[in-house]
């Protein structure tokens, strides 16, 4: 079955923010998203979700209008940014940026999460997954995990929009 990705919808933040694990609200149009969604996804039959409020709200709307089950998975949870949390990615100092750029992968100037942590999780997750059709709800830490697990020409760089869903090419 292949893997069903969807991006939460618009957090109530600054643009601008360092907001990882932070748990964050929804900006108004939950219901518009989630009937939109309702109405488009392909065919679920359950949905694993973050633990972030930001997920789980829109994980349980789409499921209330789907009829099917919400799991939460603790491994679809955004990246830990330690003490970057709630900060402008533009007032995090220019020396800690550089470590991070400086080892990507494994670089936690931050003392929180590394990116080579967070993809274990990622695997984690696609290891422990039912093989029903399930809908992910989660971040962009963990998409463009995924993305490192398919031929994506730039993972790590890949994009995907607040409430927009991408069916993935992952067995």
């Amino acid at each position: 079955m292949p893997l069903i990705f969807l991006r939460h919808s618009q957090p109530a933040a600054p643009d601008g923010l360092c907001y990882g694990r932070t748990d964050l609200d929804l900006a108004p149009g939950l219901n518009a998203v989630a009937n939109r969604l309702a109405e488009t996804l392909p065919h679920i039959t359950q949905i694993a979700t973050s633990p972030l409020s930001r997920c789980q709200k829109l994980a349980t709307a789409i499921a209330t209008r789907r009829s099917v089950p919400v799991i939460e998975d603790p491994n679809l949870i955004e990246m830990d940014f330690g003490d970057w949390e709630n900060t402008r990615w533009n007032d995090i100092p220019r020396a800690e940026l550089d470590t991070w750029a400086d080892d990507f992968f494994h670089a936690r100037p931050h003392g929180g999460e590394s990116v080579a942590m967070l993809q274990n999780r990622t695997r984690n997750a696609l290891a422990n997954r039912d093989r029903e059709p399930t809908l992910w709800v989660s971040h962009a830490g963990v998409y463009r995990a995924l993305m490192a697990e398919t031929d994506h020409v730039d993972p790590w760089n890949a994009r995907i929009e607040f409430g927009q869903f991408e069916t993935l090419p992952i067995p």
